[in-house]
């Protein structure tokens, strides 16, 4: 009896991230890669002051909701089979989500499921595990947001562990860096505060310096495409792209010596990200001095992959 043929699905993922949202329409076929039909993101700082008065503000959300009714019509033109759509910290920390996520269940038609840091770092762990070059096996993932960041430590045959701590680009410039460009106060406070949580959260992740460190989500492939000089975004050269410590000690100590408005055009920084970049740069520094690690192994592939991967398990089951 032959075996019956592996059926491809043409799928939609979205990812509402406190910074940005994402949207992903790929084709998956059992045991390939996914086969990326129409990508897009967009900086649209969903989580803005979110961290102040724990409410979405109504401007934020109007803009994600613009978004998503753009991105629906885009999904219903590829005649997708499922849609998947998730969202991130600021929506969980928000007092009014509930209206958000009704929101854009009656303005959008998608159903949106929000998730926990512990399930937001399993799903980032399954994009970038679909991605890792050949011989890569025991990592400790790094996975740096607007409102969080999540560590993953993964080896084959044993669980997960996944820690998130409450620190994110947009977080930390909002509670922190508040001069342009910050001072020296407050970029010794946002690193103190850094790397105290990152203690925390690896304190019984055991013996991770002998694991591959890997970076993924936009903070690091901002850093990878700066650190390379890249006019334009290429995923090729950005995905598996080795991130040395002191480049990016290097890219930290221009961000911090120029204004907002004079990172404008910096090679490799995509237009939004010019505040931003700078808490990001203070943030994966102090991780990576903290823990001890030299270079970061740079993941094009994370939390949009995931959410696609999780639904192709949904569908078929």
């Amino acid at each position: 009896m032959t075996e019956p043929a592996k059926r491809t699905r043409r799928l939609a993922g979205i990812d509402i991230g406190t910074l940005t949202c994402r949207l992903l329409i790929a084709e998956h076929t059992p045991g390939h890669p996914l086969n990326e039909l129409q990508s897009e993101r967009r900086i649209l700082r969903l989580g803005e002051g979110v961290d102040q008065t724990k409410r979405l503000s109504a401007d934020a959300m109007d803009r994600v909701i613009h978004c998503l009714q753009e991105w629906r019509k885009v999904i219903d033109s590829h005649q997708v089979e499922a849609t998947a759509v998730v969202a991130t910290s600021a929506v969980r920390d928000a007092s009014n989500r509930g209206e958000f996520l009704d929101r854009v269940k009656a303005e959008c038609g998608l159903e949106v499921e929000l998730i926990s840091g512990e399930e937001e770092a399993r799903r980032t762990l399954l994009g970038i595990r679909s991605g890792l070059p050949v011989g890569v096996t025991d990592i400790l993932a790094l996975d740096i947001g607007g409102g969080s960041t999540e560590f993953i430590l993964d080896r084959p045959g044993q669980d997960p562990i996944t820690r998130s701590i409450d620190i994110g680009v947009v977080r930390l410039c909002e509670r922190l860096l508040r001069h342009d460009p910050p001072t020296d106060e407050e970029v010794a406070q946002a690193r103190e505060w850094v790397s105290g949580e990152t203690r925390t959260a690896v304190a019984e992740m055991g013996n991770y310096g002998r694991m591959t460190f890997i970076g993924t989500a936009g903070t690091i492939t901002a850093l990878a495409a700066m650190a390379q000089k890249l006019q334009t975004y290429e995923s090729a050269r950005i995905h598996n792209y080795v991130l040395k410590l002191d480049r990016i000690q290097e890219l930290e100590q221009t961000l911090l010596s120029r204004k907002k408005a004079d990172r404008i055009g910096l090679p490799g920084l995509e237009k939004n990200r010019e505040e931003v970049i700078t808490a990001g740069a203070i943030i994966i520094k102090t991780i990576m001095e903290t823990l001890g690690q030299k270079e970061c192994l740079v993941s094009d592939l994370g939390l949009r992959e995931g959410v696609l991967l999780n639904l192709t398990t949904r569908i078929t089951e």
